[in-house]
This record gives C-alpha cells, sequence and structure tokens, in this order.
C-alpha cells in the first residue's frame, strides 16, 4: 500500500480506538487470519485522512461514520464490509480534484488485496464505495444503504454540530469564491431536499430523515438570504 504525502499519524488516543477497530474488521472478514499484519494498513489509512486539506472530511467523520454503522449493523447483510468501505469512501480526498470515490475504490482494491481479504469482499468494499458518488442504493441493496446512511447521518446532527459540519465544508473549498460556493452548496441541498427520502434504512428513515431536512432547510434559508 502507497504512503500517502504531506500528512501526519493522528497519534493520539481516538487514532488507537481507529486501529484498534480496523484491526478487529479486517480479522473478522479475513475469518481471524493474522498474516499480513493488519496494522500498517490502519496507520496509511489514519494518515490520509489526516491530511492538511481535510476541515470535515477527516478521522472524526471516520469515527462518526463506524458508529453509526454500528448503530444500523442490525440492517446490513455483512457489517464488517460495510465498516472497511467506510475506512475507504473517502480515504483520497481533494476537494479541488473529480473523481475521490473512484480513486479510493481503487485504493480499497488494491490495499485489501494485499492486506488478504477474499476477493469477493474486496469487490463489494470497492462496489460500496463506489456507490458514494450517488448516496442512492438499489432496493434491496442493505449494505449500500447502512454506508450511504452512515455517511449522510450528519445532516441530522443537532443545531451546534450541523452549523460546524457546515462551516467545515467551506473551509474545505475555501478556494471558491463566496458568490461560487454559495451558488454550488444551494444546488446541492435543493437537490438533497428534492430526494424522495434522504435515507433507506428503518432507523435513518424513522429518526435521522425530519431533522436532516430541517437542517438542510434552514441551511438553504440562510445562504439565500446572504
Amino acid at each position: 500500500m502507497t504512503d500517502s504525502s504531506d500528512h501526519s499519524d493522528p497519534g493520539d488516543s481516538a487514532g488507537a480506538r481507529l486501529r484498534t477497530r480496523w484491526r478487529e474488521t479486517l480479522l473478522a472478514v479475513r475469518d481471524g487470519a493474522e498474516d499480513p499484519d493488519p496494522l500498517p494498513y490502519a496507520d496509511n489509512l489514519l494518515a490520509r485522512w489526516a491530511e492538511p486539506q481535510r476541515r470535515y472530511h477527516t478521522t472524526a467523520h471516520l469515527a462518526a461514520v463506524l458508529d453509526r454503522i454500528d448503530t444500523l449493523a442490525r440492517h446490513a447483510a455483512d457489517p464488517d464490509v460495510v465498516r472497511l468501505a467506510a475506512w475507504f469512501h473517502d480515504a483520497v480526498y481533494r476537494p479541488d480534484r473529480s473523481e475521490n470515490e473512484e480513486r479510493s475504490a481503487v485504493l480499497a482494491e488494491r490495499a485489501l488485496s494485499e492486506a488478504g481479504v477474499p476477493a469477493d469482499a474486496v469487490a463489494e468494499v470497492a462496489r460500496l464505495v463506489r456507490l458514494t458518488v450517488t448516496h442512492d442504493p438499489a432496493d434491496g441493496d442493505s449494505d449500500g444503504e447502512v454506508l450511504c446512511d452512515a455517511d449522510l447521518a450528519v445532516l441530522a446532527s443537532g443545531p451546534r454540530e450541523y452549523a460546524e459540519y457546515a462551516a467545515q465544508v467551506r473551509e474545505e473549498y475555501a478556494f471558491v469564491p463566496d458568490e461560487a460556493f454559495r451558488e454550488g452548496r444551494a444546488a446541492v441541498l435543493r437537490r438533497l431536499l428534492g430526494l424522495p427520502c434522504l435515507f433507506r434504512t428503518p432507523h435513518g428513515s424513522e429518526v435521522w430523515e425530519p431533522r436532516a431536512r430541517q437542517n438542510l432547510t434552514t441551511e438553504l434559508e440562510l445562504l439565500s438570504g446572504m
């Protein structure tokens, strides 16, 4: 697995917890096989998630998505494969570059094959990562539903947390002029609000959907008033 550049290891207690979660998940998908050592892959991924251009797509986002997958695990066909997909879904992230999801999927294919993950699980992880381009899983795609709902659950945060999320997204796109950002962000919000549903799992639909729509509507109103 090739090292990422321009980064540093988080090296804190949160990073240690994430390394433990990675090891447990990888070993579960590998049916307990201990070879090769899973930790260098965790170190590489955590370094990627800690790159300096990130403000929202950080190790905190990764941890939050993993926590939400735990909440939704009963709805998934293979929760551990979904957890691996979470590790890779924004592993390659440059706000000024397209095809981040495709690059992340290719990284997953290469790294997980090297890490001894069975080929069918590697293919499923890559498919799930590519699905985050649209967050639109097909009916019956329970693993896709769980990953997409976990990734979008930030939209259902409380008011303060949602405001922090919106500010972090703006910081990631600091290179975009204010007017252009407002227009682009408003278009994203309108597209989301136009979807028949933001969340596909029963938990997401019942618990997250109402608050998420309220948050999106409020942000859109604020942008429109600027």
